[in-house]
C-alpha cells in the first residue's frame, strides 16, 4: 500500500523548510508542531543523521470534520509533513490521506481524504513550480 506523496527539490534543506510552510499555509495548513529529528537524534544519542524534519501541519476544519465521524481518527490524520535531505535533493513527504479510508474502511472519511489530498497535493505542486 502507497502511504506518502512525495516530491523531490533541487534545493537546500533550510530553504525547502521555509518553502513547504508556505505552500502548507496557503492551503490553510497551520504547523502546530516541529520535530527535529536530526538534532533530537544526535542530543539524545549521538547518532548522525542526514537533515530530517517533522512539521505537524493541521487544516483545523479538516480535522474537525474527520473527529466528527470517528474519534479515533485522530491516530490517522495526516498532518506529519516530512521535509528531508536525500542525496543531493531535498525530499518532502506527507502521508497520502486516503490512508485514513484505506485503513478503517469508514466511507464516511472519504470526501474528507478528498478534500485533504486536493489541498496537499496543491501545496506539493507548488512547492515544484517555483524550482
Amino acid at each position: 500500500m502507497r502511504y506518502a506523496r512525495t516530491v523531490h527539490l533541487d534545493i537546500d534543506f533550510a530553504t525547502a523548510v521555509s518553502r513547504v510552510r508556505e505552500a502548507l499555509a496557503e492551503q490553510g495548513f497551520g504547523i502546530l508542531t516541529e520535530i527535529d529529528v536530526t538534532a533530537t537524534l544526535k542530543a539524545k544519542l549521538d547518532q548522525d543523521m542526514e537533515d530530517y524534519v517533522i512539521l505537524g501541519a493541521c487544516n483545523p476544519p479538516l480535522a474537525h470534520r474527520a473527529l466528527e465521524t470517528d474519534r479515533t481518527i485522530g491516530l490517522l490524520l495526516p498532518c506529519n509533513v516530512v521535509v528531508r535531505t536525500d542525496g543531493d535533493r531535498t525530499a518532502v513527504q506527507a502521508l497520502d490521506p486516503n490512508t485514513m479510508v484505506t485503513l478503517t474502511e469508514i466511507d464516511a472519511l472519504r470526501p474528507v481524504a478528498e478534500e485533504a489530498t486536493r489541498r496537499l497535493d496543491a501545496a506539493l505542486s507548488t512547492l515544484t513550480e517555483d524550482v
